[in-house]
This record gives structure tokens, sequence and C-alpha cells, in this order.
């Protein structure tokens, strides 16, 4: 996946993808490393949108879910530190 853009809402916006990652402790900087650097793709099973999972340097593995806005942009949707997954 090349990603060329990342759309992020205001940081104060409370309805805001910003929000919805801090609320699960993670970061836009965490965030835009997993998209950047993704180890595993799927489709997350209660959204139907597409998830990437990844490290960031800090060594937390998250999953990523976000929208295709185009063929190289993404927009964040919300993101949670997860289980390795471990793939047959």
């Amino acid at each position: 996946m090349r990603i060329e853009a990342i759309l992020w809402d205001l940081d104060d916006d409370p309805a805001g993808n910003v929000q919805h990652c801090a609320d699960h402790g993670i970061t836009k900087e965490e965030v835009e490393e997993v998209l950047e650097n993704a180890m595993d793709v799927d489709i997350s099973r209660s959204s139907g949108r597409p998830v990437v999972f990844g490290d960031t340097q800090a060594g937390r593995h998250l999953m990523v879910v976000y929208e295709s806005v185009d063929a190289t942009t993404v927009y964040p949707v919300t993101a949670f530190e997860a289980p390795r997954r471990y793939r047959r």
C-alpha cells in the first residue's frame, strides 16, 4: 500500500478521527507510522472497513481502521493497540 496523503480532522473536533484515536491512547504520529509501514492488512469484522496492523517505533502493535479516499490517500477512522496476529 503506497500512501501519499493521510487526512486528519481538526485536533479539537470531538467527533473527529484524531479524538477517536486519542480515546484509545493512540497519537496521530503512531497512526502514520503504522500506515506507512504496515505489516499486515485485513478487513474489520465489525465495520467492514480495511485495517492495517503494524508496529510503532516505541514497540506498540496497533490496528488502524481507515477508509480509502483514492489510490494514495487514506482517512484513518480510529486505531487500537492489538495483539500480534499469526498467520498460518
